[in-house]
């Protein structure tokens, strides 16, 4: 597994910022030519039960790695139109973002998600920053307090989270993103960060196939967090919903996501 720092989200409740994703070269799938993606891909687990798809999903849409305030005993997800907008220079890794929004919306059957030209039109900022310039862009954002607690918690790589209104429902989202720590960094980092900026923003340790946790490095949309994903976008989960309620929803949602994840993995029945 790679050894760099893992990519951390933080959350941070009401209306306050909640701080918790491909080379032009490369193929449409962003990964499918580095060693250390294809080597994952070629061993990625596939076939999971219903308790494990739904005990990953209940650690992950449940609670915050990083939590200041409020309550996170309840689904936090988008209920309107995603919009992803790149902040940086670096027209590489901008059009690599745009390769992994692209192969979300594909991937998670619910979700409206796509790129957007405009700042003031989007509701994801993903920020890409060098990497000494990685401190020093939290505290602009976040202020030298919280900064200084962000890296003492969590000593990040890359970051993300979301602002929520009083229904949980999420109404934007911040990522940063380091652009000059090579390939596999960054297409890991960006994955979970953007993923987790949708929602499942509390990384789990007792889980071993998720991206959400912290010693799991992927660089790519794996199968079992396709599942997660599905799960919280589809319309019957809806932001708000304690754990109990979607205990009760889960058998005949999951039911439908396994038929889709399949689908679009081309996976056996």
């Amino acid at each position: 597994m790679s050894s760099h720092r893992r990519c951390r989200g933080f959350h941070l409740l009401a209306a306050a910022l909640a701080a918790t994703a491909l080379e032009s070269a490369l193929p449409a799938l962003a990964s499918a030519e580095l060693p250390a993606i294809v080597a994952r891909q070629r061993h990625e687990k596939k076939s999971f039960t219903d308790s494990e798809i739904v005990e990953g999903f209940l650690k992950t849409a449940f609670g915050a790695e990083y939590h200041l305030a409020g309550r996170v005993d309840r689904i936090r997800k988008y209920e309107v139109p995603v919009r992803v907008f790149a902040d940086g220079t670096r027209a590489d890794r901008k059009a690599q973002l745009a390769r992994i929004v692209a192969d979300i919306a594909s991937r998670v059957q619910h979700l409206d998600i796509a790129m957007t030209d405009s700042n003031e039109t989007a509701n994801v900022l993903v920020k890409l920053v060098r990497d000494r310039d990685l401190y020093r862009t939290i505290a602009t954002s976040y202020g030298g307090e919280r900064a200084k607690e962000i890296k003492d918690s969590l000593d990040p790589q890359c970051l993300s989270g979301f602002r929520k209104n009083e229904r949980f429902e999420i109404e934007h989202s911040d990522v940063i993103l380091t652009v000059d720590n090579g390939d596999f960094v960054f297409l890991d980092c960006a994955y979970e960060e953007l993923l987790q900026s949708l929602g499942p923003i509390n990384d789990t340790a007792s889980v071993p196939w998720t991206m959400f946790n912290d010693s799991v490095s992927m660089g790519y949309f794996d199968v079992y967090d396709q599942y997660l994903l599905n799960l919280l976008y589809d319309p019957r989960i809806k932001a708000g919903m304690t754990v109990q309620e979607v205990r009760a929803a889960l058998p005949e949602v999951l039911a439908d996501v396994r038929t889709w994840v399949k689908k679009v993995n081309g996976l056996a029945e």
